[in-house]
């Protein structure tokens, strides 16, 4: 396992003058991504649903900018778009949502998708405009979205997206949510790489986080016989951004995009059939199929439009 914390691949790293968006920044590795972004000199603004939690992070960090956000709320994210102006240098998509229970939200979408790719897919598209003309500024600008191990257990189910006909079920929903993240990185990267916008996901490895409050005991236990397989170990918040500001500021992410990193380096590409207990370190197929990163994309185009 990697052990290093996000402040330590900050460390020497100069980010006066760069401009970042972290979502969910009020708790877990959200907080600590920001905390380092911001402590290596970035202008850190926090996109997050609870704004008192926001302020208090920004004092707890000692600096940055507060931003409400709703992921799930098209409205939200639209107003948020709408608020920004100037150039921006770095998006991480952060922020993420576990449930129990199948929750939709207004337009009828399945919550952890929508939430979890989609919008994060509607801010990304409303601020592309803001990463081209940071890219123009710095000659580059980076997305980094956060994905799981757990995208190893479901690929994005085109027929049925919403659990409209399926049974539910909350690990696969999630699970769908994840790989849809990856696919994301893969196909903005291929759009936007003429601008010099690049994308890239992250698994932070297993962090004790404010996720994990809600799940039923069949999510728990199917979690502690994970680590008991030896799948993961536990991080803590702060070496679980690692991976995070790995791709937000290492030299060899700043012009290429469409990378799946687990532990500060790419992970290795494993088959769709892989046991996720005993590859929890690699990156299944499904998750970086460029077909199935196109049609995604115009799926989620026609979506949030």
């Amino acid at each position: 396992m990697d052990t290093r914390t996000a402040d330590d691949v900050v460390a020497g790293v100069d980010l006066t003058g760069v401009r970042a968006i972290v979502t969910g920044a009020s708790s877990g590795i959200g907080v600590e991504t920001a905390r380092s972004l911001a402590r290596a000199g970035a202008q850190v603004t926090l996109a997050v649903r609870n704004t008192d939690a926001g302020a208090a992070t920004v004092r707890d960090i000692g600096g940055g900018d507060v931003s409400r956000l709703d992921l799930a709320d098209r409205a939200s994210v639209a107003a948020f778009v709408e608020r920004w102006t100037g150039p921006l240098h770095l998006l991480i998509n952060n922020a993420g949502v576990v449930v129990s229970r199948l929750t939709r939200t207004p337009e009828g979408w399945e919550l952890q998708f929508a939430t979890n790719h989609l919008g994060h897919f509607a801010l990304a598209l409303g601020l592309r405009p803001a990463l081209a003309e940071g890219a123009r500024e710095r000659g580059s600008a980076r997305v980094v979205t956060v994905s799981s191990t757990a995208h190893m257990r479901s690929p994005v189910v085109f027929d049925d997206l919403h659990f409209e006909r399926r049974p539910y079920d909350p690990q696969a929903a999630y699970a769908q949510s994840k790989t849809a993240n990856s696919l994301f990185s893969v196909e903005a990267t291929r759009r936007w790489a003429p601008d010099s916008i690049v994308a890239n996901t992250v698994n932070p490895g297993g962090v004790a986080t404010g996720l994990q409050r809600d799940f039923t005991q069949q999510q728990k236990d199917y979690l502690a016989a994970a680590e008991a397989a030896g799948a993961f170990v536990y991080k803590t918040p702060q070496q679980g951004a690692a991976t995070t500001l790995v791709a937000a500021v290492a030299p060899e992410y700043a012009h290429s995009g469409g990378h799946y990193l687990d532990n500060g380096r790419e992970a290795r590409l494993v088959e769709n059939d892989a046991d996720l207990f005993t590859n929890s370190d690699g990156v299944k197929r499904w998750a970086l199929d460029p077909e199935a990163a196109q049609r995604l994309w115009k799926v989620s185009s026609e979506l949030v439009s």
